[in-house]
């Protein structure tokens, strides 16, 4: 393998304006930045995305801001229309919540999709300007699903390969979205496809078999494997860890120490509950929070006991329903808190605000439960990094069951259906009153997997299978030359 080309819906850098020719660049945070940005800083590449902002994208500031990001930094523009039919549109009001098994909240308009397949091509034009043929081209979720289909069409030698970070639907859900056929006919064009859990990989067979007539699915111990159009596909799961050391020693750090302990002493005699959670309604932040009320009306030895941190970083505040959803919580928050409270125990204490670093870092070492119950999801890295930051090894995990992370933390976190009020509610109770050798064992065994199935390994392990295909790559099938007809 050459260069890594990575291509993702955002780069790892945003762009603002912040007056008349006057412009900021922000890096961004998260998983993928943390394990990618590295990889490409030693081994020299290009990082393929959105700045962030629509319209024209200044070239003189994006430049000089990201001159010394160590590769090259490719930004592609969208218009206004396109960044609300895009990315709002098609890639978060159908395929986001389809794929999380919320088909109600999707609004399937036809436009959506033609914008989506839009600005696909020209993510591919940016990546076919780029590309060589001994290249290994790395496109990232869901929002570039069409892409490998416009590589095809231009012709594009290099490997192509492609990660899922979000769920893939079974067939029942996938057979919902009006492009099933378009859009898995897209995504066997690359040669290589990574999903998170076996759980992904099996859904994705399963439609494949179901939908793709032509395609022959073909089981193997490792990468299995696709035949279609005289081509093979290899698809193999790939569950993203975190940055595990950097969790861990910014869990030591003094100011992370000091805002923990002042934590803990706002609240004393009491045993913290953490939720932190972005504004989704895949998140289950309401059926969390009615459990959380059926446990204190049930279990009244919980009452001035226990204090439920939950804190909700906004986000897609753009789109209606994602407003409808705040005051959703916002009415519940107030129910509880209404019903429960004393002169002296708030029993939720609710932030709508993002937290900064070490903030974060401080609520994860201070609190003694974490409640993490999304209704689908792909991973979710909040229940790794609690455990990263737990360096006394003790505290409990209420883990979702349809969270992508279940798989690999089932045998130290309290597995949970995120649906059954009373189950969690119960759930509750039993964290509460768990013994400290009871914690500080279930919480060594999840450390430990989470420290070994780190992001960097990740990476690696994608890299390595990928690298590994590209090479095997019969040369009539990496030189195609047959053009597929857009659907």
């Amino acid at each position: 393998m050459n260069r890594l080309i990575v291509v993702s819906n955002r780069l790892p850098f945003a762009l603002d304006s912040t007056g008349e020719d006057l412009w900021t660049v922000t890096p961004a945070a998260g998983g993928l930045v943390s394990a990618v940005e590295p990889v490409l800083r030693e081994r020299g590449g290009i990082w393929i995305g959105w700045p962030g902002i629509a319209g024209n994208i200044p070239k003189r500031p994006f430049a000089e801001a990201t001159r010394d990001a160590g590769y090259k930094v490719v930004p592609v523009a969208l218009s206004e229309t396109e960044r609300d039919e895009f990315y709002y549109g098609y890639s978060n009001e159908v395929i986001w919540p389809l794929f999380h098994d919320l088909q109600n909240f999707c609004s399937f308009d036809p436009a959506f999709w033609e914008t989506y397949k839009t600005v696909n091509v020209r993510y591919a034009d940016a990546i076919a300007d780029c590309a060589h043929a001994d290249d290994f081209i790395w496109v990232h979720d869901y929002h570039l699903m069409y892409a490998g289909q416009a590589l095809r069409e231009r012709s594009v030698r290099a490997a192509l390969t492609f990660f899922l970070h979000i769920p893939f639907p079974p067939y029942d859900i996938f057979s919902k979205l009006p492009q099933q056929q378009r859009l898995l006919r897209a995504l066997l064009q690359f040669d290589f496809l990574g999903f998170q859990t076996r759980r992904d990989l099996r859904n994705f067979v399963g439609c494949v078999r179901r939908v793709m007539m032509e395609a022959k699915a073909v089981a193997r111990r490792d990468l299995q494997l696709v035949r279609f159009e005289k081509r093979e596909i290899r698809l193999g799961h790939f569950p993203i860890g975190i940055d595990f050391d950097s969790f861990e020693k910014g869990a030591t750090s003094e100011v992370v120490v000091q805002r923990s302990q002042q934590l803990r002493a706002n609240f004393p005699g009491c045993q913290l509950v953490l939720g932190v959670d972005r504004l989704d309604y895949s998140k289950g932040i309401p059926e969390r929070l009615r459990a959380y009320r059926d446990a204190l009306e049930r279990h009244p030895e919980l009452r001035g006991r226990v204090v439920l941190i939950q804190v909700v970083v906004p986000s897609r505040v753009e789109i209606p329903r994602y407003h409808e959803f705040k005051q959703r919580i916002d009415r519940l928050v107030g129910d509880i808190n209404g019903r429960f409270s004393t002169s002296n125990w708030l029993p939720v204490q609710y932030h709508f605000r993002s937290l900064g670093r070490e903030d974060l870092l401080a609520h994860y070492r201070g609190c003694d439960i974490a409640f993490v119950t999304p209704l689908k999801d792909g991973m979710n890295l909040v229940a790794k990094e609690y455990c990263a930051c737990r360096i006394d090894e003790n505290g409990v995990l209420i883990l979702s069951h349809f969270a992508g992370a279940a798989e690999q933390l089932k045998t130290g976190a309290l597995l949970v259906n995120p649906y059954d009020v009373e189950e969690v509610a119960d759930t509750i109770l039993k964290a509460f009153r768990m013994t400290d050798a009871d914690r500080t064992a279930r919480m060594k065994r999840m450390r430990r997997v989470v420290r070994e199935e780190n992001v960097f390994r990740w990476v690696d392990s994608f890299l390595s299978a990928g690298s590994q295909l590209a090479r095997r790559v019969p040369s009539r099938q990496r030189n195609l030359r047959r053009r597929i007809p857009s659907m």
